[in-house]
């Protein structure tokens, strides 16, 4: 893996893989299957600059390198590592070492990370496992999630030590700072993380405490990560919300007013609070690419009904195995994905009599195939989880 040089001004090295933006390499002669750059990131707050005052950037860029992407085979690829340097001199390349011995630095005052995102629902991974103290501070979690002048992500997440005899814990902090209980994509781009830092290839599965209890996810052959996601929770006060119990202690198909509106809804924790809807008084069979998500989905976050906030899933039915959702999460707003809600939108669609219990459905990033177990009542998650790039950050 390439190490920036000593004379380089950057303290930040993002090592992009196959998907790093054309626009980004093209300007720098390259082709998009190859390289990274590295830009300089402090972990204050940022004052505008141009670019042209940044000693890194005017002068020349340190690293740019071909990263190993974690895919959809049954062993990790591997490539070589290659170190580009741009100098006076002209264009150096040399091989460096894996990805895994990035893994493994740990020099003082550096935050090293891995960026993963699950259908574009995009996390910072960082190795914690020698503390069960967060390596940064929620505040500092909000800096690195902006995208204009951090890293940009859906939240970081941090791989600790298990407790209670689990394997590892997991823990997260959204992008705007709180804590939430779980994250479904999250859990997957944790699995593929823990897989690299323990080099392990081929199927696997461990256990992980989380704050929604006990998640087991395995590793598939294929590359993606089947989780087992426990036991949905319906009892309207464990969810939480005050909305009436309407089908036993479960609120089904219970009518809420957000914003003038009547709507549908179905509430389900799946360790976190999910609100799901399928329609309104005036649609009853939503269009999900037409709604206004930034618009409406604040509102359903913060009703009154919901005492913990809530994570709402917008839903279209295509058939009884087709499903597709739009979502506004609590505490980092409209993703490209959920995993939580998905599962969440399988059970309401089961409750309300819309879909079997095996179903394929389609968010804004991608697919997820969802399984509602009837024997052992757990549901299933199966999806991908994939490497965007690798850095470091100093912590100020």
């Amino acid at each position: 893996m390439g190490i920036i040089n000593d004379e380089c001004f950057s303290p930040l090295h993002i090592h992009y893989s196959h998907n790093t933006p054309v626009c980004l390499l093209l300007c720098f002669g390259f082709t998009a299957n190859a390289m990274a750059a590295s830009i300089s990131l402090p972990l204050t707050s940022p004052s505008p600059r141009s670019l042209a005052t940044i000693p890194s950037l005017r002068s020349s860029f340190c690293s740019i390198l071909q990263l190993d992407s974690i895919g959809k085979n049954s062993a990790r690829r591997r490539s070589p590592r290659l170190s580009v340097s741009v100098t006076s001199a002209g264009l150096h390349v040399t091989e460096k070492a894996s990805s895994l011995s990035f893994l493994e630095r740990r020099e003082s005052g550096f935050l090293h990370f891995v960026k993963y995102h699950g259908l574009g629902n995009d996390f910072i991974l960082v190795d914690n496992r020698d503390s069960s103290k967060p390596r940064i501070t929620p505040e500092q979690a909000v800096k690195l999630c902006d995208r204009n002048f951090g890293i940009g992500a859906d939240g970081v997440i941090f791989a600790m030590p298990g407790v209670n005899g689990t394997d590892y814990t997991m823990r997260i902090f959204n992008s705007d700072g709180s804590e939430p209980e779980m994250c479904g994509n999250g859990v997957r781009c944790f699995a593929r993380f823990i897989a690299e830092l323990e080099n392990l290839q081929g199927r696997h599965s461990f256990t992980v405490h989380t704050g929604a209890g006990l998640i087991i996810p395995e590793l598939q052959d294929d590359g993606q990560v089947k989780v087992d996601m426990g036991e949905p929770i319906l009892k309207a006060s464990d969810v939480p919300t005050r909305l009436a119990p309407n089908a036993d202690e479960s609120v089904v198909k219970s009518d809420i007013e957000v914003d003038g509106v009547t709507w549908s809804v179905t509430c389900v924790s799946m360790g976190n609070p999910h609100c799901v809807t399928f329609g309104n008084k005036i649609d009853q069979n939503l269009q999900v690419d037409e709604i206004n998500l930034a618009a409406i989905g604040p509102k359903f976050e913060h009703h009154e009904m919901f005492p913990a906030r809530t994570n709402t899933e917008f839903v279209q039915v295509f058939s009884k195995s087709h499903l597709k959702m739009r979502v506004w999460e609590r505490g980092a707003g409209a993703t490209l994905a959920c995993g939580t809600g998905a599962c969440a939108v399988v059970v309401a669609a089961v409750l309300e009599g819309r879909a079997g219990r095996n179903c394929t459905v389609d968010l804004p990033g991608g697919p997820l195939q969802i399984e509602w177990n009837e024997q052992n009542n757990h549901v299933y998650m199966t999806g991908p989880a994939e490497v965007a790039f690798y850095g470091s950050v100093p912590l100020q």
